[in-house]
């Protein structure tokens, strides 16, 4: 997967600049960069575009993913290249052109992973300087996680922590971002010290950030929603009998976010969206869910995606489309789509926080 927007040439070239040779080395010893420690964001990842061979090669890496679909690649491949990603790519491309930023010619996660990052690295720079060196990747897409390695060795970063921002641990996320990472090390002449960052389900701030955040949805609606509904991103189920924690973490998170809001149990509720393929996934699922809800007389819900670090396809088009009908077909009146943390500076303190607990014993 090419890095097409996203090279480090600038930052490569600045760090030849203030590289150094070792004090006692002859004069032919190749100079050395400054020793940094590198903070490493992972995303998902994104499309460049929404045409259909941007959305083909998208697709294509991410289906092919065995973390993502573990069927027998002699089984499953025929079928993703010959049925799924012949139509896939249209259906994708108009649902993210639907939600796309066409001023900045992106997707809203690309758009907001950037500007995590920036304040994630102006927050991290106040208090270590120039020691640290903060940039995100993507899993599939651009940029690669590959290229970031690469450029963070280049500009002398001896140490790496790597952080999969998915509050929930789950092979299919956190365990393929970390698999990429390992891969690109092995690429490394010199490989750095490593760290990778677990899942922060739990975390007191980030739960205070995520009450915070429904608190002030809530201010704002005239009405108050007769249930929240947490909406977790869906597996299989059977990942959950082979050892996945995924399922028990949302849970946890959910009954967390409650505590904290001091509600009871009925103001409150867990599904799982996004089901691909045959066979059975983690449930209630979301889009039915909200439907028996309706149903069932609640006729004003609001919807929040604690699993998600920033809005992406499966928030704005998923969510606030797909599920918003669903419910308002089976007679449901007020839907609220309460938006991811995203850059939001509960949020940001909340990362930094679960960072600099992560860099013990290398930036004190």
């Amino acid at each position: 997967m090419f890095d097409s927007k996203h090279d480090g040439s600038k930052s490569t070239a600045s760090a030849a600049a203030m590289a150094e040779r070792p004090a006692h080395a002859p004069a032919d010893h190749p100079k050395i960069p400054r020793e940094k420690v590198g903070i490493l964001l992972a995303n998902l990842g994104t499309p460049d575009n929404y045409d259909y061979w941007s959305m083909r090669r998208y697709l294509n890496e991410f289906l092919s993913d065995k973390r993502v679909i573990d069927y027998s690649p002699w089984v499953w491949q025929p079928i993703l290249q010959l049925v799924v990603l012949t139509k896939r790519p249209f259906a994708s491309g108009e649902a993210y052109k639907s939600i796309w930023n066409h001023e900045a010619g992106e997707s809203p996660l690309m758009t907001i992973t950037k500007s995590q990052t920036s304040k994630i690295r102006g927050t991290l720079q106040a208090a270590f300087g120039d020691r640290v060196m903060v940039d995100f990747c993507m899993r599939y897409g651009n940029p690669s996680t590959k290229s970031k390695v690469r450029e963070m060795v280049d500009m002398g970063c001896r140490k790496i922590l790597f952080f999969p921002l998915y509050p929930q641990y789950s092979g299919a996320t956190s365990a393929t971002a970390n698999d990429h990472f390992f891969s690109a090390l092995m690429e490394e002449k010199w490989q750095p010290q490593v760290r990778t960052v677990p899942a922060y389900f739990e975390d007191p701030k980030y739960i205070e950030a995520l009450a915070a955040s429904v608190e002030r949805a809530y201010a704002a609606l005239e009405h108050q929603p007769d249930v929240l509904v947490c909406s977790y991103h869906g597996v299989p189920q059977r990942y959950l009998t082979e050892g996945d924690p995924y399922h028990c973490q949302c849970v946890k998170t959910t009954r967390l976010l409650k505590e904290k809001l001091g509600w009871t149990d009925d103001r409150i509720t867990t599904t799982f969206q996004s089901r691909f393929g045959p066979e059975e996934w983690l449930q209630p699922y979301t889009v039915e869910e909200v439907a028996r809800l309706a149903e069932r007389g609640k006729k004003k819900i609001a919807v929040i995606a604690p699993a998600f670090s920033a809005d992406c396809i499966e928030t704005l088009e998923e969510i606030n489309e797909e599920i918003r009908e669903s419910f308002e077909e089976a007679g449901g009146e007020e839907f609220t789509y309460i938006p991811c943390l995203n850059d939001d500076d509960h949020h940001i303190a909340a990362l930094c926080e679960v960072v600099r607990t992560h860099l013990k014993g290398w930036l004190d």
